[in-house]
C-alpha cells in the first residue's frame, strides 16, 4: 500500500487532524509535538485521542509522525538549552505512548562551534537518558542538509549518533530527499547508489519514514529549502523513482512541500496517480 500523507496541524487537536488527512486522500501524517519553534504543549485530551484512534482505525490511518521543535538542540553549547531540550524530548516520548507504535522525527541538532564529535557525544547522551525499554515509540534521526554547524549531513554522522546508543532497537533514520539533495547525495542521476551507501552505513532496517519534498536550490548547496512536487532541482521524474523504488515504496511518505491543505491535496492525488 502506498502510504501518503503531509503535514498537519495538532493545534485543533487529533480527531480535527485525522478528519483533516481523510479531506485529502491522505492515509498518514506528520505533525509537530508543539509549536515547532519550541514551548510548552497543550494537555492532552483522552476523550479526543480516544475519537482520534476510532478514527484512524475505521479508515486505515497509520504510521503517524511527530516532528520535535525545530528549535529543540540536544547538543547545544548552552548547558541549559541542552537541558531544555532533553526535557522536550522526553515530554514528547511519554505523550506518543497515546498513541501506540508510532514515529517520532528530530533533528538531530547543531554543535554550535564545538565540533561534530563533541556534539554527537551530547545528542547520544540525550538519547541514552531518555529512552526506556518500554516505549513502543520509535526515534528517528533526520538527514540533513548541512548549513551551518548541523550535525547529520552525512550517513556516517548518523551512524556514528546511532552507534553510541544503548537501546538501538528504538532507533531508525528518516530521510529527507530534499536534504539529502542538498547535503550532496546525488539521488537524481543515482539513485540506486545512495541508496546502497545507505545500506552499507546505515542499513535499510533503519530506514523508517522518507520526507518528500522538491528543493528549491541545486546540488550540494547546503541550504535545506523546501520546494512543491516537481517544481524545484529533483524533479517529478526523481520523486516518481523515489516513491516507486523497490528499497522505498514500502515506506511512509510525508509530505513538507510549502503549502496549505488544499495543495496538499493536489500533490497527494498527483503522487498516488504515479505510483506503482
Amino acid at each position: 500500500m502506498f502510504r501518503i500523507g503531509c503535514h498537519l496541524s495538532v493545534s485543533k487537536g487529533y480527531e480535527a487532524m485525522a478528519k483533516d488527512a481523510l479531506s485529502i486522500g491522505a492515509n498518514t501524517f506528520q505533525f509537530f509535538t508543539r509549536n515547532p519553534r519550541g514551548g510548552s504543549a497543550k494537555a492532552i485530551d483522552e476523550k479526543d485521542i480516544e475519537k482520534f484512534l476510532v478514527i484512524t482505525r475505521e479508515n486505515d490511518l497509520a504510521f503517524f509522525l511527530a516532528h520535535a521543535p525545530y528549535t529543540m538542540n540536544v547538543c547545544a553549547a548552552d548547558t541549559g538549552i541542552r537541558k531544555f531540550a532533553r526535557e522536550m524530548m522526553a515530554d514528547d516520548l511519554q505523550r506518543m505512548e497515546y498513541i501506540p507504535g508510532s514515529l517520532y522525527n528530530f533533528h538531530p541538532g547543531s554543535h554550535v562551534q564545538q565540533g561534530v564529535e563533541v556534539g554527537t557525544q551530547f545528542i547520544t547522551d540525550a538519547l541514552n537518558g531518555v529512552l526506556k525499554p518500554e516505549q513502543t515509540t520509535t526515534v528517528l534521526l533526520e538527514t540533513m542538509a548541512g548549513k551551518g554547524s548541523e550535525i547529520g549531513r552525512s550517513f556516517e554522522e548518523l551512524r556514528a549518533i546511532i552507534d553510541g546508543v544503548k537501546l538501538q532497537e528504538k532507533m531508525g533514520v528518516c530521510m529527507d530527499t530534499c536534504h539529502i539533495y542538498d547535503a550532496g547525495y546525488d539521488i537524481v542521476n543515482n539513485l540506486d547508489g545512495v541508496l546502497d551507501e545507505f545500506d552499507r552505513i546505515i542499513g535499510l532496517g533503519r530506514l523508517k519514514a522518507i520526507h518528500l519534498n522538491d528543493s528549491k536550490n541545486p546540488f550540494e548547496s547546503h541550504k535545506d529549502r523546501h520546494e512543491t512536487i516537481g517544481n524545484g532541482s529533483l524533479g517529478i521524474k526523481t520523486l516518481t523513482n523515489v516513491i516507486n523504488h523497490p528499497k522505498l515504496k514500502h515506506l511512509p511518505f510525508y509530505l513538507e512541500t510549502p503549502n496549505e491543505l488544499p495543495g496538499y491535496a493536489e500533490e497527494i492525488k498527483l503522487l498516488k496517480s504515479l505510483y506503482r
